[in-house]
Formats: C-alpha cells, sequence, structure tokens
C-alpha cells in the first residue's frame, strides 16, 4: 500500500468554510457510518455539493478529513487557552487545561471520535496517527509556553502524548456526569508525571558531582 501523504491544507484556503462544514458533515455520519468513502458522499449529498465536490475537498479521502480535523481542533484549542489566559497558571494546569479543553470541546461525538481512533489504530495508519498526535502535544506544550529547545523538548512531548492518549481511552468509555471521571483520572496521570520528574531531578543531582559536592556545604 502507498504511503499516507499528510495533505496540506492552506490557512489562505479559498475553499475553507465549504471545507469546515462538509468535515464536521463527515464527522456527524462517521458516528452511524464510520469514516469511510460512504460516509464522505452521503455528508456531500446531504450539503447538496455537486458530484465529486467531496473528492476535491478530501482527495484523499476519510484520512484526508480526520487530518484536517484534528488540525483544526489542535488550533482551536490553542485559541481557547490563550484567551483564557492559561500562562499565568502553574505548569500542571496549563497542561491539564490543554487536555480538557482539547477532549471537552474539540474532540467531536464519542462515537465519531471512538470510530477514528479504530482507524488510526490499524497498521498501515501509524504513520498518520502519530504524526496527528505529535501535531497535538506539540500544540499543547506551545499553548503552555514551552520554550525549551534541548532534549526536553522530546521528552516532554513523548510525556504528554502519554497521558493524552490514555485520558482519550478513558473518556472515550466515561458515562460519569460531566465525565468527572475522566478529569480524576486526568488528575491523577499528572500527578504520577510530576513525580517522575522530580524524582528524575534527585537523581540527577545525586549523579552530578558538582551538585552533589554542592548539596553538603549549602547544609553548612
Amino acid at each position: 500500500m502507498d504511503e499516507q501523504k499528510t495533505p496540506d491544507f492552506a490557512e489562505n484556503d479559498p475553499d475553507s468554510t465549504l471545507r469546515d462544514r462538509l468535515a464536521d458533515a463527515v464527522a456527524s455520519e462517521a458516528s452511524f457510518e464510520g469514516w469511510t468513502r460512504a460516509a464522505l458522499a452521503s455528508a456531500a449529498r446531504g450539503l447538496d455539493l455537486p458530484a465529486g465536490e467531496g473528492e476535491r475537498l478530501f482527495p484523499g479521502g476519510p484520512l484526508d478529513v480526520l487530518t484536517f480535523l484534528s488540525r483544526r481542533s489542535d488550533l482551536r484549542m490553542v485559541e481557547d487557552m490563550e484567551k483564557e489566559g492559561v500562562v499565568a497558571l502553574k505548569i500542571r494546569d496549563r497542561i491539564k487545561g490543554a487536555v480538557r479543553i482539547r477532549l471537552e470541546r474539540h474532540s467531536g461525538q464519542r462515537e465519531s471520535a471512538r470510530r477514528a481512533l479504530s482507524l488510526l489504530s490499524l497498521p498501515f495508519n501509524a504513520p498518520l496517527a502519530l504524526k496527528l498526535l505529535y501535531g497535538t502535544v506539540d500544540a499543547m506544550w506551545y499553548a503552555a509556553g514551552d520554550t525549551s529547545t534541548d532534549f526536553n523538548f522530546y521528552t516532554k512531548r513523548a510525556t504528554l502524548a502519554g497521558v493524552y492518549s490514555s485520558t482519550l481511552l478513558y473518556w472515550l468509555n466515561d458515562r460519569s456526569p460531566g465525565a468527572e471521571a475522566t478529569w480524576a483520572f486526568l488528575d491523577r496521570r499528572i500527578d504520577d508525571v510530576m513525580r517522575i520528574e522530580k524524582l528524575k531531578g534527585q537523581v540527577r543531582s545525586w549523579t552530578n558531582p558538582k551538585q552533589a559536592a554542592a548539596g553538603p556545604a549549602a547544609r553548612r
């Protein structure tokens, strides 16, 4: 099978409004039809688009629609976080807010999201799935004010990818009022990460001769 190419949706795209409408319509259809070309065709008919218009807007079919929606959701999440002034919060609260905003406001209907995850979990879609996940966690750290450029840049994103993915899976099956169980789960995951980061900092200080030497001197 040919490698899945990531479509390039330009910011000044003259079809942006129509593409928005069609992508939302496909997501609604996908709750029942799955993420298929049949769902794309049905959504296009529902909008009374000319024959072939759906394929022109999303030539790669449902995977193109998923890519478009994921990127759009990331952008809207960043905009929401900037509007709410999250940079004034502690870093754990910024990240918690990012995950919650992304799931609560910009992940669409749960059944549609569940079916999207099933499609992306297929082996031949793994490269796209990883690319979209990276785009999401990178956007979260950007909105949280991260300016790291060293190895921490990658470890932060890898860690958040685990937190976001596990929380997404929990959210998909959560039936508690207001998804309260999901947000409690998210709190626990972030607490675990913060404990690990604290431990890593302690280990670095123990294994750094200069810091280890400064420790006893600092206590005198």
